[in-house]
């Protein structure tokens, strides 16, 4: 018998880390895969899904200026519970821990719809920091049937939680997308690209940049504006690339504190493939993104990340990637360290990517085609 799938995304990193799974489902003739969009991220959401040319089933199309998580909550649940009594799917897979992600497992839960939980199990300790992620994605497993963890610690997380049944580890499906997204890079040419970026000298260090956590708005985001100018006017022959996130709590200290400098290069977010360009192109990453200290190992980057606690410590652990918070001292050390060390820089060039090996995807249809 065919299953009937129901995917619920809303954000950009939801749509990368569930694309290559829909594809796959797409080409097996075991499922039926349906995706619900709730646009919580609109504009950084639809160039994803036309990427991996996936069409929308159902699209709440519910992003709006400023808009509180209660709100945005409310509006999503009452949406939802109508949406699964029409659809009544065999399960329903959300990804990560978007508040998209929670209401999706919430609303299936109320409807007695298996969930299935793409990357659970990953805990940074802190229900604050990331928020509104870590309790979240705490929730989700707390009603969750099927869990995908990408990793071994993560397993271990939901163990001693009690969650013993229908947990596997599989890897993390970011990497079978990015993979994906690598392949066509390579077949369009680095030429293409580069014409992105007139402004950027590629013959310099390039180092990227992203930042937009929610818990890091106020003071502590100004630190790390901060930390990023006195970086650029101590190594001028650096070229520093932030593609700069379209919340107003992220754009307004950028822009004071970071605009008027020549090596410092603010760009309109990017597509994926172009982000992935760019970030094979960087000599290292700093970010508050957990994507990407995800998809970075892969190509060799190191990474400096500015949160205080990380729910993906297998980089930390591995050497790929440190933690620096949001302490303007902190970050300007370490990036130097990396700029003027090439012992230091060696050590955090990673062997292999401790996220996965690109197969993910293929492992959660086999698992799902048994059960």
């Amino acid at each position: 018998m065919i299953k009937k799938v129901l995917f619920v995304l809303g954000t950009r990193p939801e749509a990368i880390k569930l694309a290559p799974l829909i594809v796959r489902m797409r080409d097996d003739g075991a499922f039926c895969p349906l995706v619900c969009v709730t646009g919580q991220h609109r504009q950084m959401l639809d160039p994803i899904l036309d990427f991996f040319r996936i069409s929308v089933d159902y699209d709440f199309n519910l992003m709006s200026a400023n808009q509180g998580l209660a709100e945005f909550s409310g509006k999503t649940l009452l949406m939802l519970g109508p949406l699964l009594q029409q659809v009544r799917p065999d399960m329903l897979v959300v990804q990560g821990d978007t508040t998209t992600a929670f209401l999706g497992a919430l609303a299936a839960y109320y409807e007695k719809v298996p969930i299935v939980h793409v990357e659970a199990g990953l805990r940074s300790g802190n229900k604050f920091s990331p928020f509104p992620e870590e309790a979240n994605r705490v929730l989700i497993d707390q009603i969750a049937d099927y869990f995908f963890v990408p990793t071994k610690a993560a397993e271990e997380y939901l163990r001693r939680e009690g969650k013993t049944s229908h947990v596997y580890e599989v890897g993390n499906t970011v990497v079978d997308a990015l993979l994906y997204g690598l392949a066509l890079i390579d077949k369009n040419g680095r030429d293409r690209y580069i014409e992105l970026f007139p402004q950027v000298n590629f013959e310099r260090k390039i180092v990227l940049v992203t930042a937009h956590r929610r818990e890091s708005f106020g003071e502590q985001f100004r630190n790390i504006c901060v930390a990023l100018r006195k970086l650029a006017q101590t190594f001028p022959d650096v070229e520093i690339v932030y593609p700069v996130h379209l919340n107003p709590n992220v754009q307004k200290p950028v822009q004071e504190i970071l605009k008027d400098i020549k090596n410092v290069h603010l760009v309109a977010p990017l597509g994926y493939p172009q982000l992935l360009w760019l970030m094979k192109e960087s000599y290292f990453v700093i970010t508050d993104s957990g994507g990407i200290q995800e998809e970075a190992p892969s190509l060799g980057k190191p990474v400096l990340v500015m949160r205080d606690v990380t729910e993906r410590m297998e980089g930390i652990n591995s050497g790929s990637a440190k933690l620096v918070g949001t302490d303007t001292e902190r970050i300007f050390h370490a990036a130097s360290e990396l700029l003027t060390s090439s012992v230091i820089y060696q050590r955090m060039q990673p062997e292999k990517n401790p996220y996965g090996d690109g197969q993910a995807c293929e492992r959660i249809v086999s698992i799902l085609k048994s059960q």
